[in-house]
């Protein structure tokens, strides 16, 4: 194997020995939320016609899934690797900053993924949301998992202790998420929280996923589509850059 593929690979092992941790867990925390949230709301909304609150609700726990549990896998790796001490090894290799980036923002993905594939088969008997789009389910959760796993390079970069990366991820990574239209339409929402609303990234990832369900979102998926694109283009070269200048890495 090549120099990035062995780091990818080395990568996927940490995550996948732990996999009741990495996997498992999440699985069961959706599921947790299906639960609590299509049960008490059930009867009580609807936000499109002809579908249940809980087939709508679906969608929107699977990408929150796969956006955690990819922004955690590279973020928790390095700060692990650099507070240990044993970032150094990967220093002494002739690895380039393309082939951490690549390494380490692949293997998110695949955790994202997998988590997101874990909660939509576990969660499928509590409702069959329809597949309209499959290519915009593909699409924005590939895109969507490689911008959280380049985010989570540059905290992981970013961060010199747990606890700063714990305070990355409960101020800025979970709020985001769950202020992006998981359990409900922004169009519920006052005039002033729905242009708020509109700033936030992580909307338009899991309008377009939903998109791919039901035909039918908040927002063109085009328009989703785009900004998310131009989100992972500018995520994944400031995470390059900084790869490349060593920053916090090699001083």
């Amino acid at each position: 194997m090549t120099g990035w593929q062995t780091l990818f690979y080395k990568e996927v092992l940490r995550f996948w020995k732990v996999g009741f941790q990495t996997v498992a867990a999440p699985v069961i925390t959706a599921i947790l939320y299906l639960m609590i949230f299509g049960h008490v709301l059930e009867d009580r909304v609807q936000v499109y016609d002809s579908v249940s609150y809980t087939a709508f609700l679906l969608p929107g726990l699977v990408m929150m899934s796969v956006l955690q549990n990819a922004f955690a896998n590279s973020s928790s790796s390095l700060i692990q690797s650099k507070i240990m001490g044993n970032l150094v090894f990967l220093l002494l290799t002739p690895l380039s900053h393309r082939a951490w980036f690549v390494a380490y923002v692949g293997s998110s993905v695949v955790r994202g993924l997998a988590v997101g594939l874990g909660v939509m088969v576990v969660t499928w008997w509590f409702a069959q949301p329809s597949l309209v789009a499959p290519l915009w389910i593909l699409a924005f959760g590939f895109m969507g998992a490689a911008l959280l796993g380049a985010l989570g390079l540059i905290a992981g970069l970013w961060a010199e202790k747990f606890d700063q990366m714990a305070a990355f991820q409960n101020f800025i990574i979970v709020p985001m998420t769950f202020l992006s239209g998981v359990f409900y339409s922004i169009h519920s929402l006052p005039d002033f929280w729905q242009r708020v609303s509109h700033l936030n990234p992580f909307f338009y990832m899991i309008d377009g996923f939903r998109y791919g369900f039901f035909g039918v979102s908040d927002v063109s998926p085009w328009i989703s589509l785009a900004l998310v694109g131009g989100a992972l283009l500018v995520v994944s070269a400031i995470a390059l850059h900084l790869l490349k200048t060593g920053y916090k890495i090699r001083h």
